[in-house]
């Protein structure tokens, strides 16, 4: 998934309106977006939205983390639905994971798709062992939930997450599970939004977290391989397969192959 939109789960004429942007996925909110007092409310919206919500992209729930009071409740409601699976939020301990697991299981939806949230000190710290074998979808790092348990400063530049970023990123390559880059809450800058997705891209991150529609087609934009790098990688894969060590004045090996592969295969090619 190059995209995942949040929309609160207490919104139901946002919920109806999600499909006009195009992500590849979408998560009904009921964590962050929702107010403690109105958690049943949004939990009965994002049910009977489900029941009628027609979109082409990957359909989600974000239930509230384990050991809230709202989590039993949230994944008995959401497994009754047709959700294609649920958000777990705030991941720490394999023992989460499982036990979500069960719960959707009793339910007949063992098969339901599972995304984690690692958004704590402890989720990134330990965010190897908490993907390694967990047959998750996809995994995200949560910037704001962090650096709020840190007890730090978010600033512009993010240089208080880069290393957590670094280390979601390799975790997941690791393991084999495709990572989802933080949100950017400036929804109306362009310019800002661009340029945290192409640090994530760099970092080897397989998409980013939206919270705002208009940030999809950004999106799409930095985590598809522009015309530009398809036309590189072809050249790269050709003059690799004839021996040529030089392509644009660079040089061409192995490892360069295999970048260039990459570049094609993310481009479905």
């Amino acid at each position: 998934m190059r995209s995942l939109l949040f929309v609160p789960g207490g919104r139901a004429d946002m919920i109806a309106k999600v499909g006009r942007s195009r992500p590849d996925g979408v998560v009904l909110d009921l964590e962050d977006a929702v107010a403690a007092g109105d958690k049943d409310t949004a939990r009965a919206t994002v049910v009977a939205a489900l029941a009628v919500l027609d979109v082409d992209a990957v359909v989600l729930v974000r239930v509230n983390p384990p050991g809230s009071p709202w989590f039993a409740d949230d994944v008995e409601a959401v497994a009754g639905t047709a959700a294609d699976g649920v958000v777990l939020p705030k991941l720490e301990r394999p023992e989460q994971l499982d036990d979500l697991r069960a719960r959707l299981a009793v339910r007949g939806r063992g098969d339901a798709v599972v995304v984690g949230g690692l958004e704590t000190a402890l989720g990134v710290a330990d965010s190897r062992v908490l993907l390694e074998g967990s047959g998750l979808a996809a995994a995200y790092f949560g910037a704001e939930d962090y650096v709020a348990d840190l007890g730090g400063r978010r600033t512009a530049d993010g240089h208080e997450v880069l290393y957590a970023r670094s280390r979601v990123a390799l975790a997941g390559r690791l393991s084999g599970v495709p990572v989802l880059d933080q949100v950017v809450v400036a929804v109306h800058d362009d310019d800002a939004f661009r340029r945290e997705a192409g640090h994530a891209r760099d970092l080897g991150y397989a998409g980013k977290l939206c919270i705002h529609p208009a940030q999809v087609p950004l999106a799409h934009e930095a985590f598809t391989p522009s015309e530009a790098e398809v036309a590189h990688a072809r050249a790269v894969v050709e003059a690799s397969a004839q021996g040529v060590g030089l392509v644009d004045g660079q040089m061409v090996d192995d490892v360069h192959v295999r970048m260039a592969r990459a570049v094609l295969e993310r481009a479905g090619l």
